[in-house]
């Protein structure tokens, strides 16, 4: 959600030389190296575990929908398997971009996906988000109809939020990004910053200190975060209805 206007471009690790208008760029799967789907298989292969027992049921079910390979995922193809549950398509881009080009992409049902893989050496932590965080941690929840449509009132408010830019940052942060969801079982996760982090993960569910607060629009678009800690809060819908009305409210 850090926009390259808050960031030079050039400090920024994807190749912004080669995007479109759009701020998209080609994917080029062929162009992927063995280590970078030995990274992404060893990426996949430890989260696959803790997700199973801590994530929501919707998006389990959407993993399994993509049927995800052990080398990184082709764009295409999983946009062919998503479109037809949602109309949500997959673009490519070189990394971070604007506000309004992204919540522009979400407004048209397409998701932003980076290009480049992160490093062994970054497995557990990176700045920027890369292509195992946006695919392996967004996507699958793209394929639940309830939640696609919250992510496209996402990008049309975005569109519109003007001045309030900030507060709806704050809301995706803390829904999108590092929500969680009360089911009869107990907590469970689909915040993508949760769900592609093993440690965010055994931090979010039974972290000690952890508050785990009643969701309210109003209070998380007021709460601040800091994006190289983990996080000390985390809002708990208890349905996801509740995020859809939330994304709706122009002002909270």
């Amino acid at each position: 959600m850090n926009s390259p206007a808050l960031l030079p471009v050039e400090t920024l690790r994807g190749d912004y030389a080669a995007m479109g208008a759009d701020w998209t760029v080609t994917q080029r799967p062929n162009l992927y190296s063995a280590e970078d789907h030995a990274v992404w298989r060893a990426l996949v292969a430890r989260q696959s575990d803790a997700v199973r027992r801590h994530a929501c049921a919707e998006f389990i079910a959407g993993l399994d929908a993509l049927n995800l390979q052990d080398t990184v995922p082709d764009f295409d193809a999983a946009s062919a398997r998503l479109e037809p549950l949602t109309g949500w398509r997959l673009v490519a881009v070189p990394g971070l971009i604007p506000d309004a080009a992204f919540y522009g992409h979400l407004a048209e049902r397409r998701f932003p996906v980076t290009v480049w893989m992160r490093t062994r050496a970054e497995m557990d932590y990176l700045v920027e988000p890369d292509l195992f965080h946006d695919f392996f941690g967004h996507v699958p929840l793209l394929s639940n109809p309830v939640f696609a449509d919250c992510m496209q009132e996402f990008g049309r408010r975005g569109l519109e939020a003007g001045a309030d830019i900030a507060r709806l940052a704050r809301l995706y942060w803390f829904t999108v990004e590092f929500g969680l969801i009360r089911i009869r079982a107990g907590l469970k996760a689909y915040g993508a910053g949760i769900l592609s982090s093993a440690r965010e993960t055994r931090h979010a569910i039974g972290g000690a200190g952890v508050a785990h607060l009643p969701f309210d629009a109003t209070e998380a678009m007021a709460r601040p975060y800091e994006i190289d800690k983990l996080q000390t809060g985390y809002f708990v819908l208890d349905d996801f209805s509740q995020l859809f009305d939330a994304a709706r409210t122009r002002r909270a």
